[in-house]
């Protein structure tokens, strides 16, 4: 149903990831296996169901989007494949007339960081967790030789997947049903590597620094985002329960804290550029996310502070080189 081919070719060609190609087939069946996730079947129904369109216009630069002009009937075949999917987390875009108005304005994120990190021409990135691959769209617009993204949650895959068919292009960008556990260790391949809203779920912070790490090539860059703490160097946030109505959320160091594993971990110019409170402007439901958003997490009564009364969400983004 997902057509990996070029990118098997592509990594089977490269000198230090063809080792990774040999197993990737197997992995992405598994990833995509209708007997593990019961609901896929539904979703390859909805992405087999789409339209096909020619596109008129392709703008990867200044957003997503695709445009062209649709009869009624194409229109709504199109909003029904997209609605199946629902909900939509990462975004936003515009398809073929429709505003796909995602939980996370995640526009606004990469406008806080294109300007800080690396420039992305002829860059071979790695995202890590990516979700429906709304940034991976972004690196391959910025110049990107190609992007690989990974994130084991199917509906996200097959969300990428639809994207991918509505620009109409074969494009050097794909989204694996993977976590980051299953690539090889030490590829030591990629030019640039983010993990953008995955560190605070990993339970162990200097492994998950280390994994991201032996991703890169010497001299690569890793672009880290996470949830963060005010305070000084040594100081973490270990949530004993909940944190924002997650329950997978194991640490949230102060900036100096994390800027100081990174170097423990061996990184070179650990540095921060960005922090920044996420607000429920950038983090809501909307009717492609129809569920309980950031506002809902967040005491009534004071919200800069959380449901269990924990400091309110920062996110910080630093950068650092292998």
């Amino acid at each position: 149903m997902i057509d990996y081919q070029n990118l098997y070719s592509f990594l089977t060609e490269h000198p230090k990831l063809a080792r990774w190609a040999a197993q990737l087939p197997d992995q992405t069946e598994q990833g995509l296996s209708t007997q593990r996730f019961g609901d896929l079947p539904g979703w390859f129904d909805a992405l087999q169901n789409m339209p096909d369109i020619c596109p008129d216009k392709v703008d990867l630069l200044n957003g997503v989007s695709v445009q062209s002009t649709l009869d009624d009937a194409t229109s709504r075949r199109l909003l029904d494949s997209l609605q199946a999917l629902i909900p939509w987390r990462k975004g936003p875009y515009q398809l073929h007339g429709i505003e796909l108005d995602t939980e996370w304005r995640s526009d606004w994120k990469w406008d806080r960081i294109k300007h800080a990190i690396a420039p992305m021409t002829n860059r071979l990135v790695l995202d890590v967790g990516c979700g429906n691959g709304y940034h991976c769209w972004r690196m391959l617009g910025a110049g990107a030789l190609r992007v690989i993204g990974i994130d084991p949650s199917p509906r996200f895959v097959v969300q990428f997947a639809m994207i991918k068919r509505l620009l109409g292009q074969q494009l050097a960008v794909d989204v694996l049903p993977l976590g980051i556990e299953a690539l090889p260790s030490d590829l030591m391949a990629f030019d640039t590597t983010f993990s953008m809203g995955v560190f605070y779920h990993r339970r162990s912070p200097m492994d998950h620094l280390r994994e991201l790490k032996a991703t890169l090539r010497p001299g690569g860059q890793l672009v880290l985002e996470t949830l963060v703490i005010e305070g000084r160097e040594g100081e973490v946030l270990v949530p004993p329960g909940r944190y924002a109505m997650m329950n997978n959320v194991w640490f949230l160091p102060s900036v100096p804290t994390l800027l100081s594993w990174l170097t423990k971990c061996g990184f070179r110019n650990a540095r921060t550029v960005d922090v920044c409170p996420t607000t429920t402007d950038e983090q809501r439901s909307t009717e492609w996310m129809r569920y309980h958003s950031l506002s809902d997490f967040l005491d009534e009564n004071n919200p800069s502070l959380t449901k269990e009364g924990h400091p309110g969400p920062i996110r910080a983004v630093f950068l650092a080189e292998a």
